[in-house]
């Protein structure tokens, strides 16, 4: 069944800037020998908009947490990118281990859980966690390590790094506290101008963010970093 949470969202009054990206260049294959990443990618998903799609519920589902449901923007995944739009992914043969990250599991759960409960694919070919298949490009933890955090030597060198360096830009750069400070609040009833909300994260960070919204609201928001994450 589906969640029975009331989520709310940030919708947005007038568009002021592209809502949707670009359509996103196919991913480049890259092992061994891969070349090397140009900069870092942080996405963030606003879990109002997001679990608005749920049907089903399963206990890895952040959405079905009820009162203990997300209600500030979690991590997507760290991801390496090229500046010619492509991405390396599934960049060396290792496989995610759990194990390696079990002191930091917690806050994984709080802070980058899964929204879904469906098992994203890994670069093996099986199924696995929302982490592994980040892991492999950056890191969504368990899928999330195996597809993006692979990719991200030689800035990291193993899983504990990379989750932890998430998490660590995650909370220096807390979108949710400067939209709030700035009076950009969830509601099921306020509508707010997009260009304000660029606006309060430029003001705050020096830099752009990328918004991806579905409908009318906002659904995800990026912040791009130098290798030493610097924005």
């Amino acid at each position: 069944m589906p969640p029975s949470t009331s989520w709310l969202v940030l919708a947005i009054l007038a568009l002021t800037a592209p809502a949707t990206p670009p359509a996103h260049a196919a991913p480049v294959a890259s092992f061994d020998g891969q070349r090397e990443f140009d900069y870092f990618a942080l996405a963030l998903t606003w879990p109002g908009t997001y679990c608005q799609r749920t049907r089903s519920c399963c206990p890895s589902n952040g959405c079905c947490r009820g009162p203990n449901s997300p209600t500030t923007f979690t991590i997507h995944g760290l991801w390496p990118d090229y500046n010619d739009g492509t991405w390396p992914s599934c960049c060396s043969g290792a496989s995610f281990n759990p194990k390696e990250i079990s002191s930091l599991t917690n806050a994984l759960e709080q802070y980058w859980p899964s929204l879904s409960c469906g098992k994203p694919s890994t670069c093996h070919g099986g199924k696995g966690s929302f982490w592994a298949h980040e892991v492999v490009v950056g890191v969504n933890y368990y899928i999330s390590i195996e597809k993006h955090g692979t990719c991200s030597y030689p800035v990291f060198r193993n899983e504990y790094d990379y989750f932890l360096a998430t998490l660590n830009i995650y909370f220096k750069y807390n979108v949710t506290s400067v939209l709030n400070d700035a009076g950009y609040v969830p509601s099921n009833t306020e509508k707010y101008p997009l260009g304000g909300i660029i606006s309060a994260i430029e003001n705050a960070f020096h830099a752009s963010p990328l918004i991806v919204c579905s409908k009318d609201s906002i659904e995800e928001l990026r912040l791009c970093f130098y290798k030493d994450f610097q924005v």
